[in-house]
């Protein structure tokens, strides 16, 4: 039986004092797939963002592997984050004076971990970006960056992966070929993978769907 990776209850979190985003009740067993889906302002990435523990001062339970983030200290949460969560943000955040493999190297550095140069070759040419692994992040198109930071964030083989419109950049070869990816990178190393998205192109491919 999988266990639970994920679980809130009662979460809710304010941005102001007037204002307060309730959240549906969550859980995402070990290697379960969900898109979260909703209209923009409805609260997609900052949920992504609690369960990553980038927002700190929620209400209610956030549970990751069974730790409850707000009980972290930073460094903590930083080591528990490196190892544990891959993340693709919305936008890339790739770092502009390096080269495409460079930025990627940066991933298992800062998480401590053994850099595995055969498994960043394998992971470019997956996504179709082989050849563009020493050019400068700036000197490639807005839907390669994306699918450098898709392949930073699965490089340390994370147990959650979190992705904020993964897709929203990419034409519907390329969509199809980034979904495949993070479903079989999910699989490939029993991680669970959360998609916050609007692509229309997703609902076919993950089943499990929560509306917020």
């Amino acid at each position: 039986m999988p266990e639970d990776m994920i679980t809130s209850k009662n979460l809710s979190f304010s941005y102001t004092k007037d204002s307060a985003i309730h959240f549906p009740d969550l859980t995402i067993q070990q290697g379960e797939h969900c898109l979260l889906l909703g209209q923009s302002g409805s609260g997609k990435t900052t949920l992504l963002h609690l369960l990553g523990g980038l927002l700190r001062n929620y209400s209610g339970s956030m549970q990751v592997q069974q730790q409850e983030l707000s009980e972290l200290s930073e460094s903590i949460l930083d080591r528990f984050r490196g190892k544990n969560i891959g993340f693709i943000f919305q936008k890339n955040h790739l770092i502009s004076a390096l080269t495409v493999e460079k930025n990627l190297l940066l991933a298992p550095y800062l998480a401590g971990e053994p850099v595995n140069g055969e498994r960043i070759i394998s992971l470019l040419q997956r996504l179709g970006i082989e050849s563009k692994r020493t050019s400068s992040v700036t000197k490639i198109s807005q839907g390669q960056a994306q699918r450098v930071a898709i392949a930073r964030a699965v490089l340390n083989k994370p147990s959650i992966i979190l992705a904020d419109e993964p897709t929203s950049a990419l034409d519907d070869k390329s969509c199809e070929q980034v979904i495949n990816l993070l479903m079989e990178v999910a699989s490939e190393h029993k991680a669970s993978l959360i998609i916050a998205t609007h692509d229309q192109r997703l609902k076919d491919k993950i089943k499990k769907q929560v509306l917020l």
